[in-house]
Formats: C-alpha cells, structure tokens, sequence
C-alpha cells in the first residue's frame, strides 16, 4: 500500500516539470517573434522615411550659411616695411679754408632758402687781405689814368714834330700794361673776396635743416666733415623692403600708403623708382616711395606701407569662410547633393571689404560663410542664402 503510493507521487512530480518546460519554451518562443516584430518594424520606418521616426532624422542635419559672390574687382596690393629718409639728403660742410666759428644761425627743423648762411667762420685776416688787394686796384688804377694823360700829352705833339712815332707805340704800351695791371689787380681783389665769402657755410638749396653738428667756437676745415644734413625741399621717403616676387609687379607711379611706427596717421605717396636689383642674401630690392614733408614723418625711422599696384577680378569672401590649416588656406562648397566639399584656395589681398580669393573658386558656388570650423568633408548639411543686408 505504501509502494503504490509513492509510486503515484513521483509521476506527478514528474508531470508537474514536463508542463512547466513546455510553458516556458511558448514564452521564449513569443518574445522572439515580438522582437523580430520590432526590429522589422523599425527598419521598415528607416528605409520608408514615414513614421514620427523622421521628423527626429531631419532635425540633426546642422543648417548652414552659404553665398555665391561671384567676381568682384579688387585691387592688387603689395605690403612691405622700410625706413624713412629725406627724398635728397644734402650734407653741408665746410667749402673753403675754415676756420673759427663765429655764429650758427640755424636750428634742427628750420626752413632755409638756398643761399641763406647757416653757420659765419672767424674772417679777420681774411678782411684785412680784401682791403691790400683793393688798395693795390686804386694804384694800379692811378698809374694806368697817369699813362692814359701822357699818351694823350704826346699825341698832341706829335704834330709839331717834338715828339716821334716812336714815342707814341712807347707811351700807347705804357698805357696798356698800366691797364692791364688794373685788370689784374681787379681778379685778385675779386678772388679773395670769393674766398672769404666761402667762409660761410650755406644752404645749397631750399628745404628744411635735419641735423646740426657744429658750435661756436669750433674749428672747422676742409677733414671736419658734415656740419649740417638738410632735405631739399623737405621732401621725404620710405625705403620700402618688398620681396622678389611683389617687386616685379610695381611700376613708378603706383600709389601708396604709409603708416609711421607710433601712430595711426596714414600718409598718401608714390612709387617714383623700383630697384633694378635684389639683395642676393635677402631676396629682396627697394621700392622708394616719394612722400610730402609732414612733421610725423622723421628721417631714419620705420614704417609700413600698402602699395596699389593695379586691379583685377576675384571672388570677394568674409574672413569668417576662410579656413586654415597645415596644409593652407581652405573654404567649404556645399555640392549638388548637399554635402560639404572642402576647397584649397590662394588668398590675396585682405581688406575691409572681405578677403580676395585669386585661385581656388570662381565665386559661383555655394560657399559656407560660417561655422565652416564645426563642419567635415562629405557631412550633410541645410544650405541657407545669405540674406543680403
């Protein structure tokens, strides 16, 4: 009775595990097809674009600025620094014997006319030897006047036979020599009369004194080398350093822009010679900009300049489209299909008008204005115009 018991109890037992394993398999087996349902469901969605899945999609593509600039003309400028100096710099020393200076009568920066004296040497032995020269004229003078009364004396008896032909040609020479001396006598008083006026020291043309090195009292001579630098006419200019490659595109004429270190004054000029040469260690030769005399330009200090040397047409972009890296400068067009494209270019001149592309674009496709920084080659983007302010 016992056994048979038992026996009925493990076969439920037994049953009780079957059904829960079968149970638990139908389970399994429905949430694999209510995963599959999902999966396929979401796939269907992607591909077909429907859904409330896209709206999401289209919002994560970013938005972007774009504008097509076409070809504006801008001009082409060359940039370069230099030192300014005085257009013809005129040193001034000492022309004749020198001497002690006696007066200086100009200061740095004065205007002077050509002529004017700027410095008086010491001339007392000098002034001494004017007067024994014109004393010797006033001789010679009086014994060519006392040979002139003989001559004439003579040929007023010559008629009367009391004086021959031969005394005449004798006075008539007499006469002539005394002359002569006169004339001899003259020259010298003439010429020492230069010299002590060489004594001065002037200005050789009108313009405007730079530099004073001389003081009363000084002894000067032919060795002191220059006393005074002036600028003839108080014209200045720049000595602009400009690279090999730019120098080949100035021409004299070409105007310019000069900005002295120090200051924000900018001051109008022009190319009037180019350098036929290029230093060999720097590569670089000399454009000489003539500029009008303005007191905040001082010789011997620096400055930049901006030369126009001519026009063309290129692409004209804001600063914010053009990109750069390692590898140069760059801009981003978004293509046909909507994707960015990155684009290397060459920049040229950059103003406040924009920044001049010469090659790379022609200025017809669509550009990205901005936020080019946050974008990557072959992203899909939303172009926008650029509204036109």
């Amino acid at each position: 009775m016992n056994y048979e018991t038992q026996v009925t109890a493990d076969s439920a037992v037994v049953i009780d595990d079957e059904d829960a394993r079968a149970r638990k398999r139908r389970l399994l087996l429905v949430a694999a097809v209510v995963i599959v349902a999902l999966v396929g469901g979401a796939v269907w969605i992607s591909t077909r674009g429907g859904g409330a899945a896209a709206p999401a999609v289209t919002a994560q593509v970013p938005v972007v600025t774009v504008n097509s600039p076409g070809q504006s003309t801008v001009a082409r400028t060359v940039t370069a620094t230099g030192s300014l100096a005085a257009r013809i710099d005129m040193p001034v020393g000492v022309v004749g014997e020198g001497g002690m200076v006696t007066r200086v009568l100009v200061q740095p920066g004065d205007w002077v006319r050509a002529g004017q004296v700027l410095a008086v040497i010491e001339r007392s032995v000098q002034a001494q030897q004017v007067n024994s020269l014109a004393a010797q004229v006033d001789v010679a003078r009086a014994d060519a006047k006392l040979a002139q009364a003989q001559l004439d004396r003579a040929k007023a008896l010559v008629g009367r036979g009391f004086i021959s032909a031969a005394d005449i040609d004798q006075r008539t020479a007499t006469r002539d020599a005394a002359v002569a001396r006169v004339n001899v006598a003259v020259a010298q008083l003439a010429e020492q009369r230069a010299r002590t006026g060489r004594l001065d020291i002037r200005a050789p043309a009108n313009g405007l004194v730079l530099t004073r090195a001389v003081e009363p009292g000084q002894i000067v001579g032919s060795g002191s080398g220059v006393l005074f630098r002036m600028a003839k006419d108080g014209e200045m200019e720049l000595l602009a350093q400009v690279a090999e490659g730019d120098l080949a595109t100035l021409r004299p004429g070409n105007s310019a822009i000069v900005t002295p270190v120090g200051g924000n004054d900018q001051f109008a000029g022009r190319v009037w010679q180019v350098s036929p040469v290029v230093d060999p260690q720097t590569r670089q030769g000399i454009a000489r900009i003539a500029l009008p005399y303005q007191p905040a330009i001082r010789p011997g200090g620096f400055a930049s300049v901006t030369i126009t040397s001519g026009s063309g047409n290129a692409p004209l972009l804001p600063e914010s489209a053009v990109q750069s890296d390692p590898k140069g400068n760059y801009v981003y067009i978004v293509n046909a299909k909507n994707e960015v494209e990155r684009r290397n270019v060459t920049v040229g001149q950059v103003s406040e008008a924009g920044v001049a592309v010469t090659s790379g674009i022609t200025g017809n496709e669509k550009i990205v204005t901005s936020a080019g920084a946050f974008l990557t080659p072959g992203q899909k983007v939303k172009p926008e115009r650029l509204k036109a302010s």
